[in-house]
């Protein structure tokens, strides 16, 4: 497949509260032309799935944390070449979704930047495991769905699914928010986990229904197909030329099935 590379066309700037430290960052985004990297200090780190260094919670690449939400917005804007430059090593929670970061994209633009090739993806690609986690990915055109099962838990089982994840992305699924269970909230205080998010960033899931204001009736399945939008990502495969379906899927998986796509599509390229 032959890829168009992007950039942005100008730098972008946010500001907020670190995920869940809770420590104020400035990230900005700027023009690149050596795929997506995040730089930190004097550390450079390609965002690439062997560069994974945790799946708790979030995605890290190196001791740069959270960095999911971004490489969602980024791979919606079908960007493949940014440098992202942090002040602390945790990207802003902002609004607990992709929302902020979309927009920011969106204002200033993009430019081209050539090209480059890639082998196809020439057979189905799967992870499975045993507590019911599926991922399937194959060549397509943008048809991506998430089932969500929280087990016994409300809210039970439900899914999203588009069929276009670049026309979806912006209104359908930019805007989901980070979930919480809500007999997990002191838990999750304790561990000193979700500090930069508050009552209107995380959408809480209570016994018998959402503890605030959903964003929509099936937000959890929208917030976990972002998350799987940028895990993903980190293949370097545009997201419009995959068709994928995933099943209780988490950070953990998603960045397996990244691996599986980096490796299949940059098969003649193996030394």
């Amino acid at each position: 497949m032959i890829v168009q590379r992007k950039t942005v066309a100008a730098s972008a700037q946010f500001q907020g509260l670190g995920l869940h430290s809770g420590v104020a960052v400035t990230v900005d985004v700027h023009p690149g032309e050596s795929g997506i990297r995040f730089r930190l200090g004097e550390q450079v780190i390609e965002a690439i799935p062997a560069n994974v260094s945790d799946t708790t919670r979030c995605t890290s690449l190196g001791p740069i944390r959270t960095i999911e939400h971004i490489m969602s917005a980024l791979a919606a804007h079908q960007i493949t070449d940014a440098e992202i430059e942090l002040t602390t090593p945790e990207l802003p929670g902002l609004d607990g979704s992709a929302r902020e970061y979309w927009r920011g994209l969106g204002a200033v633009g993009s430019l081209d930047i050539g090209e480059y090739e890639l082998d196809d993806i020439y057979t189905r690609l799967y992870v499975q495991a045993e507590d019911g986690v599926k991922i399937a990915v194959g060549k397509g055109t943008g048809h991506w769905r998430f089932d969500f099962d929280s087990g016994e838990r409300w809210p039970g089982a439900m899914s999203f699914e588009c069929l276009d994840i670049l026309a979806s992305y912006g209104e359908e699924i930019s805007p989901a928010r980070t979930t919480v269970f809500a007999s997990e909230i002191e838990i999750a205080k304790a561990a000193g986990l979700g500090q930069g998010l508050d009552e209107h960033s995380v959408l809480i899931l209570g016994p018998e229904g959402y503890g605030n204001q959903p964003r929509f009736p099936d937000e959890p399945a929208r917030h976990k197909l972002l998350d799987l939008v940028g895990d993903l990502a980190l293949a370097g495969v545009p997201i419009g030329y995959l068709n994928v379906v995933a099943s209780k899927s988490g950070h953990r998986r998603n960045v397996e099935m990244a691996a599986l796509i980096y490796e299949a599509v940059r098969a003649s390229n193996r030394t």
